[in-house]
């Protein structure tokens, strides 16, 4: 069967029905496909006259469509020491902290279950023995090992993963991930989520006028507060992995953070976009006092 290329905004609308009528209550369509009630019935019916959709559902033509665009794997970075949540993290790795009874990973690896991705890695390195706790959850996880993790900034550990980057997300994961819906079955291009802001002293994305991330920095106005969450397309992920090996191997490149390397580096070999999200949907532990916040049990 020939598969049909479909645009981006077809892409979304399709996703987002494929998605919203595989996982239970995981919002409407319109909502999740970012796009107004106008549009999306407009591009539903350029779907149906494609032959994709029919009677509001999708035919067997369109997922034919939708699979050169499906998931493949996930990656977890989770070699860290995770030392601005001392005390804790001196027995418990920081992504198996559990924030209101729930381990911060499992909070990530569920939403990776429920989107049928089943090659799932997670790269461990501090207190790595830990993480077997997760296989009686997670059969399917393969740990990738990283010695390298008390002498190196977490480029190590992407450098590590180097071969499985393609078609794969990645995920800090030390994350606490509150909207599942935001990890789907298919993605379209490269991408980080973030959450638009007039203001930031954090780690923000620029974009152009076309969506394309042209700067990752600290700091800034009209930008993108970046989250650990990032997609790679089959091109990008080959890409990355041969830029990984490049930096990881000059001077001061195991000192860099992983994203430096697409989002800086190299940023000119790459087409990365922000999935738009809210601070609402994802949060970052930052600190033993974050947490405490979110958990009375810490205090």
């Amino acid at each position: 069967m020939q598969h049909t290329t479909l645009s981006k905004e077809q892409f979304s609308v399709l996703s987002a029905i494929e998605h919203a009528g595989r996982v239970q209550n995981s919002g409407d369509p319109i909502k999740l496909a970012q796009l107004s009630e106008e549009k999306f019935s407009e591009i539903a019916n350029e779907l149906a006259t494609l032959g994709l959709m029919a009677d509001g559902q999708i035919t067997e033509a369109g997922y034919a469509a939708l699979e050169p665009y499906r998931v493949k794997r996930a990656v977890f970075i989770a070699a860290g020491f995770g030392s601005r949540l001392v005390p804790i993290t001196l027995n418990t790795p920081k992504p198996l902290v559990r924030v209101n009874g729930t381990r911060m990973i499992d909070t990530l690896l569920n939403a990776v279950v429920a989107a049928g991705i089943e090659e799932i890695y997670v790269v461990r390195g501090y207190l790595g023995e830990q993480f077997d706790q997760l296989l009686y959850k997670y059969p399917n996880i393969r740990f990738i090992e990283n010695t390298l993790y008390n002498q190196a900034n977490n480029i190590s550990s992407a450098y590590l993963a180097r071969d499985v980057l393609a078609n794969a997300y990645v995920f800090e994961a030390d994350l606490v991930l509150y909207n599942p819906s935001l990890i789907r079955r298919y993605q379209y291009t490269s991408n980080y989520l973030g959450v638009p802001v007039k203001e930031s002293d954090d780690w923000v994305l620029v974009t152009d006028e076309n969506g394309r991330v042209i700067k990752l920095g600290v700091g800034g106005t009209d930008c993108f507060h970046l989250y650990g969450v990032s997609y790679w397309t089959e091109a990008d992920g080959t890409r990355l992995k041969e830029d990984l090996v490049k930096v990881f191997e000059q001077p001061d490149g195991k000192q860099l953070y992983w994203d430096q390397v697409p989002l800086d580096r190299y940023i000119d070999n790459y087409h990365v976009e922000v999935r738009s999200c809210t601070f609402d949907d994802i949060i970052e532990i930052d600190s033993f006092a974050d947490l405490k916040k979110l958990d009375e049990a810490y205090r």
